[in-house]
C-alpha cells in the first residue's frame, strides 16, 4: 500500500511537471516577449497603432498580409484568448510601447467559454477596463463588433448569435459615450440568421479572404479618424 501511495504521489508531481507552459502562463505573456524587446528597442517612430485580439486578429496577415504593410500596425492577437488573459498583458504587449491608437477586438471567446463560464458584463468590463487604461495612456480607441456565430464547432449549442448582439450594443453605446471610436463589423457580415456569411468564413467563425477583404477597410476608416484627433 505504501509503495502504491509513492507511487501515485510521484506521478502526480511528475504530471506537475509535465503541464505545458500555456497552462503556467495562462495569459500567455512570453508570447510577445520577443517582439515586444524588439520592439522597444528599435527607436521606431511615428505613429502606432496596436491590434490587440484573439485568433481574428492574429490571422489576419496570414489571408491578407498587405494590409499589415502599414508600418504603423502592430498586431498582438493570440488564437483562443479572452478578454481577462488580454486584460492581464495589455500592460506588456500594449501600454508599454505608448500607442497611438489602440484597436479592440474580443469576446467571442468569452461567450464561447473557453476560460469558464463568464457573463456578458464580465465581458464588457475586461473591454472597459483595456479602454479607459489606453485613454488614460493617451491612446485614442477603437472598439470592434464582435462577429458574428451561429454556432462554435469547437462548443455547439451555446446559442451565441443572440449573445453576440447583446455585446455588440453594449459596445457601441460604449463608444458613444465615451467618444471612441467603433467597428461595425457585424453588420457587414452577418446572415439573416445572425452567423457570418458563408462567403467570409471557413469556419463559422474565422474570417477568410474575402471576410478579412470586408473588415479591412472598416478598420482603416476608424483608424484615420482616431489619428485625425492625435
Amino acid at each position: 500500500m505504501k509503495a502504491k501511495k509513492l507511487l501515485f504521489v510521484s506521478l502526480f508531481i511528475n504530471t506537475l511537471y509535465m503541464l505545458p507552459l500555456q497552462a503556467q502562463d495562462w495569459a500567455n505573456l512570453a508570447y510577445f516577449s520577443e517582439a515586444n524587446a524588439a520592439l522597444s528597442a528599435s527607436g521606431k517612430t511615428g505613429p502606432r497603432v496596436i491590434f490587440m485580439g484573439n485568433s481574428i486578429t492574429k490571422g489576419w496577415p496570414e489571408f491578407v498580409p498587405a494590409f499589415w504593410d502599414n508600418p504603423a500596425y502592430i498586431n498582438r492577437g493570440i488564437s483562443g484568448q479572452t478578454t481577462p488573459q488580454m486584460l492581464v498583458r495589455f500592460r506588456a504587449d500594449v501600454l508599454a510601447h505608448r500607442p497611438d491608437v489602440v484597436v479592440l477586438l474580443a469576446g467571442t471567446n468569452d461567450i464561447a467559454g473557453n476560460t469558464g463560464p463568464m457573463t456578458l458584463e464580465e465581458t464588457f468590463g475586461h473591454l472597459q477596463s483595456m479602454a479607459a487604461l489606453a485613454r488614460l495612456q493617451g491612446a485614442e480607441v477603437v472598439l470592434s463588433a464582435v462577429l458574428p456565430v451561429y454556432d462554435y464547432a469547437w462548443k455547439p449549442g451555446l446559442a451565441p448569435a443572440q449573445k453576440i448582439v447583446r455585446l455588440n450594443g453594449m459596445l457601441r453605446s460604449l463608444a458613444e459615450k465615451e467618444g471612441y471610436g467603433y467597428i461595425d463589423y457585424h453588420s457587414a457580415m452577418a446572415d439573416e440568421r445572425m452567423g457570418l456569411k458563408p462567403e467570409l468564413t471557413y469556419d463559422g467563425v474565422h474570417p477568410n479572404e474575402a471576410g478579412y477583404r470586408v473588415m479591412g477597410p472598416l478598420a482603416e476608416a476608424e483608424i484615420v479618424k482616431a489619428l485625425a484627433k492625435k
